[in-house]
């Protein structure tokens, strides 16, 4: 099986292109090639495939074999990927998701998609603002958005210090979240300008989440906390967000990268 290995701000997956190559049992394979000791290396696997409704689709497996709905950093390595590699020649074009199809803008440098901005569609509130819950003991405040997949976004001080291997396995299978959800930890430094860390169902913590970025942002913005554009580091990187509110729509811009390309036995 040939792969590609792609990033978007620290987010890696394993690419496979399905225009070409099949893969018989997707859960299996992303596992296996995720490992990062005896396999590729990876928070997951992404399968590229022809669409009847879009450009292409994309199918996204976590590390543990979980099916996945939506990946923002994910899509724009799709999006880089057609277009590089001549599936889909055109800087505007769409992706079908687990969760709709998502339409992307490809800025190019040398030729090659390098940023990639992407319609990721409207935020929906799905709790209170700030609704209390009770992890291990301790009380906090989080609010859920979806955007597409479920977020709890939890504002703090201090993310840095914040033991998130202990916590974060809480929130992902709290009874709260019948269907599991990722969790982002955020820390407010201006109106434009948040720092977050993301516990990602399936996966634990990851260097980025596209989708919880916007969460954030969402987040941000019906709580009073920042502007409608806004910064989002995390540690991986930056992500830009705008959130259109008359179009209710948000708009995520982020690098794309292709780390190397291998074959590996199916």
């Amino acid at each position: 099986m040939k792969f590609t290995k792609m990033q978007g701000i620290g987010n890696d997956y394993v690419y496979v292109d399905c225009f070409r190559e099949t893969v018989e049992n997707p859960s299996e394979t992303a596992v296996r090639v995720s490992d990062r000791h005896f396999g590729i290396g990876s928070d997951g696997l992404i399968l590229i495939k022809p669409s009847e409704t879009a450009d292409c689709r994309m199918e996204m497996y976590n590390l543990d074999g979980s099916r996945g709905a939506m990946c923002g950093n994910g899509i724009r390595c799709v999006g880089k990927y057609v277009y590089d590699h001549g599936i889909v020649k055109k800087t505007e074009l769409s992706v079908e998701t687990g969760s709709g199809i998502r339409y992307l803008s490809l800025h190019l440098k040398d030729g090659k998609a390098d940023r990639i901005t992407v319609n990721m569609g409207c935020p929906l509130l799905t709790s209170a603002l700030e609704e209390a819950i009770m992890v291990r003991g301790q009380a906090y405040s989080f609010t859920g958005i979806s955007m597409g997949n479920p977020h709890a976004v939890v504002f703090m001080d201090g993310i840095d210090n914040l033991d998130i291997e202990a916590v974060g396995p809480y929130f992902e299978t709290h009874e709260r979240f019948p269907d599991k959800t990722n969790t982002e930890f955020v820390e407010v430094i201006d109106r434009g300008h948040v720092r977050m860390r993301v516990w990602e169902r399936g996966s634990g913590e990851t260097l980025a989440c596209g989708t919880g970025a916007c969460a954030v942002a969402a987040a941000c913005v019906l709580n009073g906390r920042t502007d409608s554009e806004v910064q989002v580091d995390l540690r991986g990187g930056a992500l830009f967000i705008r959130w259109d509110r008359e179009e209710d729509v948000i708009y995520m811009t982020g690098p794309a990268v292709e780390v190397f390309c291998g074959e590996i036995e199916a």
